[in-house]
């Protein structure tokens, strides 16, 4: 969920705003509770202040105290082929509750990448696709403001992609979706419907450099495939490709990271959507934040991510892996969230999770350390700025 959003001089540090909707039944009775979310619209809880916007490349702002942007630990499927960046396949198993229900660590996970937004207003004219994974959830609806409602049913998946741009708004930046819509069955009229441990093709590609990008995906284990959905926005038409190959530098334009343009990433921190504090916003050491828990990613069968594969048959040359937080610099203090109630690394709610291999698939959680553990993730910005805004960036790292 983006999102993309730059450090100290990104935009709104958004939070996910989730609260039940109105007449839904307590927490208690999280089954029949509908919860309505957004990840990165502009009214969201928790803002960035900018005094003074200039222009584009002059605009200082600060957080306020407890606001941060989005907590995303990143993978990207390295590749110089050409149109790389213009068609991957990712091939995953979903993960499965267990002791601890998978939508326990957060509202979910994304396959996304960067686009080009033809609107002159937008800033950077890019945005950032997201195909959401909701896990234990039944999608009701994905609102035009990139929200979203569901309803808890556990080991479900079903998805939205919003596409996350960034406008000037008076003396701020708002972050309005210029696309959502609902992954949809065969028919195009309800929600395709995923399962706890199914194998799954995530498809996203544009047909040509200036078509719109479209997203499918294809259940290996049901054999159900879904709707195409094909990003034309109503207000700023096709959200098309911004780069060709999906190499480590072809990064967003307003973001905080140093990355390839398509990328996996799992947000984390917030809480439980169908928890005791549903879907709030949370820093380490926090005892229901559970995104920083290793003992709670060890509670379910985690994710299993295969690899990628692009439009000329290849793969991955390789994996690389980044946070827009720095890891294990968050639990630590050192970075733009500042303190937290951990006053060392690792311990109940004091850990980051990080991706490790299985052998045969990459998982992301609190498993082996064989790919360099939580230090995998760069803990400082000594990467560049990636356009729109002057400060440094994390460095993607390549992996084992």
């Amino acid at each position: 969920m983006t999102v993309k959003i730059g450090l100290v001089a990104a935009v709104f540090a958004v939070v996910l705003a989730l609260s039940a909707s109105a007449g839904a039944a307590g927490t208690g009775s999280a089954s029949a509770t509908a919860k309505s979310g957004v990840t990165g619209a502009s009214f969201a809880g928790c803002l960035a202040h900018i005094p003074a916007v200039a222009d584009d490349t002059n605009l200082s702002e600060y957080y306020t105290s407890g606001c941060t942007g989005h907590d995303e630990p990143e993978l990207d499927p390295v590749s110089s082929a050409p149109r790389s960046a213009q068609n991957i396949t990712w091939r995953v198993q979903l993960p499965a509750d267990g002791t601890v229900p998978v939508s326990k660590v957060g509202f979910g996970f994304w396959f996304g990448g960067t686009v080009k937004d033809s609107n002159p207003h937008k800033i950077g004219q890019e945005g950032f696709l997201e195909l959401q994974f909701y896990p234990d959830s039944m999608t009701k609806n994905c609102f035009s403001s990139g929200g979203f409602n569901v309803v808890h049913a556990p080991d479900i998946y079903t998805a939205c992609s919003p596409v996350w741009t960034l406008q000037k708004q008076g003396q701020g930046i708002a972050e309005p979706a210029a696309f959502n819509g609902m992954l949809t069955d065969a028919t195009g009229k309800a929600p395709f419907v995923m399962h706890a441990l199914d194998i799954v093709d995530v498809h996203i590609w544009a047909p040509g450099p200036s078509s719109a990008y479209q997203e499918q995906v294809r259940d290996e284990t049901t054999g159900q495939t879904s709707s195409v959905l094909v990003l034309i926005s109503p207000k700023d038409g096709p959200l098309t490709p911004e780069y060709s190959t999906n190499e480590i530098g072809n990064a967003l334009d307003w973001g905080a990271v140093w990355d390839t343009p398509m990328s996996f990433v799992w947000e984390i921190g917030h809480s439980d959507i169908y928890g005791d504090h549903p879907g709030q916003f949370c820093l380490p050491g926090q005892t229901f934040c559970d995104s920083f828990n290793a003992a709670s990613w060890q509670g379910f069968t985690p994710i299993r991510i295969f690899g990628a594969t692009f439009g000329d048959g290849s793969h991955q040359q390789n994996w690389a892996v980044v946070s827009d937080t720095g890891g294990k610099a968050e639990i630590l203090g050192n970075s733009f969230v500042g303190p937290t109630d951990c006053s060392a690394y690792g311990g109940p709610f004091c850990t980051y999770p990080f991706f490790s291999s299985d052998g045969a698939a990459l998982n992301f959680g609190a498993g082996s350390n064989n790919l360099g553990g939580v230090d995998q993730f760069a803990q400082t910005t000594d990467c560049p700025s990636t356009g729109v805004f002057p400060d440094p960036t994390y460095c993607a790292t390549i992996v084992p």
